[in-house]
């Protein structure tokens, strides 16, 4: 196989780099917060507040966006203070990770003075998620007394699934538009230069994503939260679809991460979250 096309497959869309570690910001980050139900601007108070009562809330990243990950270390540490917190999951994480998170985070519970990067090895953190923007979330979550769960497929369930094709099953995750815009988002991604094939294998992998997603998030100790791409916490074609086709009666909350000059409305979230854009890495050498 193709190796970009293996790397598009995994939609790991971070930049590697070698592990090391940011400052834990002291204050809540910059933007502009709305609740898009009712058109009100919000303080990241205000936010914690109307979070408080939500068994699961989905948080959107832009993955390079080092404002959307200290906002998500923010969540972390101070959605605890206005209710207790069940579990954190991530995109980030997957199944084969999972015994080594909870015996590094089992080890973290007795105090020891833990290097960062040494806790990136330890639970083989992938190099395709940029350590110096996930380091301060993992780390915080690592430290906290709830669980820390993978969200993910596999290496060996998205190689499996792209080579013979299969989709999760349910009405709403099944609606043409949903996958019409969900393959709209792919061609997009591809510069339009992806035959059907693969575009239809790159389409299950994504829903099978979702589907697991939303497997997992319905099944953690609640509060959840979960942290995931745009793309995945989006209300009409994300975790939300599929978790109304596993459970119609489950409330989920979705908290979108977006820069500036990014459209959201209460159609893909509940709550945005406007930051500046992100600065490319060639800008900054």
């Amino acid at each position: 196989m193709n190796k970009f096309l293996l790397l598009a497959i995994l939609a790991l869309t971070a930049c590697s780099t070698a592990p090391r570690h940011t400052a834990t910001p002291a204050a809540a980050p910059v933007g502009t917060l709305t609740d898009l139900r009712t058109g009100e601007t919000l303080s990241p108070s205000q936010l914690l507040s109307k979070l408080a009562a939500q068994p699961r809330v989905i948080v959107g990243e832009k993955h390079d966006n080092p404002v959307h990950h200290q906002i998500e270390n923010w969540l972390v540490q101070n959605l605890p203070s206005v209710r207790p917190q069940g579990s954190v999951l991530m995109e980030m994480l997957t199944p084969d990770q999972q015994p080594k998170v909870d015996q590094v985070k089992a080890w973290l519970q007795t105090g020891p003075d833990a290097r960062p990067a040494r806790v990136a090895e330890l639970i083989n953190w992938q190099k395709s998620w940029d350590w110096s923007m996930y380091g301060d979330v993992v780390m915080t979550a690592m430290k906290a007394p709830y669980p820390l769960l993978s969200a993910n497929l596999d290496r060996s369930e998205i190689m499996a699934f792209y080579e013979n094709p299969q989709f999760p099953a349910g009405v709403h995750s099944a609606d043409p538009q949903v996958r019409n815009a969900i393959s709209d988002t792919i061609r997009t991604s591809h510069q339009q230069n992806i035959g059907a094939e693969q575009l239809h294998a790159m389409l299950a992998i994504q829903q099978q994503r979702d589907r697991r997603m939303a497997e997992r998030l319905l099944a953690a100790p609640s509060p959840a939260l979960l942290i995931a791409g745009g793309y995945h916490a989006g209300k009409s074609i994300g975790v939300p679809v599929h978790v109304k086709d596993l459970d119609a009666a489950a409330s989920v909350t979705v908290l979108l991460l977006a820069e500036q000059g990014v459209a959201v409305d209460k159609s893909q979230a509940d709550f945005v979250w406007i930051t500046p854009a992100a600065v490319a890495k060639s800008a900054m050498e």
